[in-house]
């Protein structure tokens, strides 16, 4: 299997930035792709948000088998995160999450109440990884209503915060966190998702890949969308995709590449059906 790395030389100004402001929120929003849960996320933000309130965001869950998505929320609601579908392109799922963030820090807003503190926002900070759809999630949450609220005593200079609603507050300077993966496979998932250049990587290896993965979990969904037998081989399926899409380099050799580039792209827009290639 190909080896996929990256080397982001800002990965340690993320995190040393991250460190300074999570001493500023109450709340860590965390955005992971609903397709691989937990591929998508950076183990350092569980160590980073260890005294937070916590809320998962599973994202794209409209991609992810329905099935997966709820023994998904059962296991990060099993180690004590608050968690919600949602696709921030279509904003579906959105309306919920002021309802669970309330009651993820319900004991801050109970103490604010107790030392006569009432109605100070909740602050959050949204963190995840690259292409996990966090900017689109900050504009279809905040939408057109959000003011920045400036400066704050008492808050480091230059911080802006988002003021979303009367209750809850965004600081901006968002979170991006690589990935670490020392395991390959988690590389690989990261690759299918395309949260990794796709420059960097080839094609047809990572086409190959895919087949494996979805000849386990769901193989009536590649015969039915590409109509063909499923060969053992994963090449002769990438052949046998070609000649059914009609792809032919010159004379009628297959077009190996083009099926490649069909079947990833089919994969990642939900064409295929709603996979998940992450199971519990």
């Amino acid at each position: 299997m190909a080896n996929y790395q990256w080397y982001p030389g800002h990965m340690t100004k993320a995190k040393r930035m991250m460190q300074e402001d999570i001493k500023l929120i109450d709340l860590v929003i965390e955005l992971v792709d609903a397709r691989i849960p937990l591929s998508s996320r950076n183990p350092d933000i569980d160590e980073l948000g260890k005294n937070k309130a916590r809320l998962i965001l599973l994202n794209k869950s409209d991609l992810a088998d329905p099935r997966q998505n709820k023994q998904w929320m059962e296991y990060f609601q099993a180690k004590g995160f608050h968690v919600v579908e949602i696709n921030s392109k279509t904003g579906s799922g959105i309306k919920a999450i002021n309802g669970v963030v309330q009651e993820a820090c319900k004991e801050k807003i109970e103490r604010d109440r107790r030392r006569g503190i009432i109605n100070r926002p909740v602050r959050a900070m949204v963190v995840g990884i690259p292409n996990v759809g966090k900017s689109t999630f900050i504009n279809s949450f905040a939408g057109k209503a959000c003011a920045k609220t400036g400066n704050k005593p008492g808050v480091t200079k230059g911080k802006q915060w988002i003021r979303l609603n009367k209750s809850l507050e965004l600081l901006d300077t968002p979170g991006i966190l690589w990935p670490k993966f020392e395991d390959q496979l988690v590389g690989l998932k990261l690759a299918l998702i395309g949260s990794i250049n796709d420059e960097i990587l080839h094609q047809d290896e990572l086409a190959y890949e895919l087949i494996k993965l979805l000849k386990e979990s769901y193989p009536e969904l590649l015969k039915s969308r590409y109509e063909i037998d499923l060969a053992d081989d994963p090449y002769q399926v990438l052949r046998d995709i070609s000649i059914s899409r009609h792809c032919f380099l010159k004379g009628e050799e297959p077009d190996i590449m083009k099926a490649s580039s069909i079947l990833i792209e089919d994969f990642r827009n939900g064409r295929l059906g709603r996979i998940t290639l992450e199971t519990l």
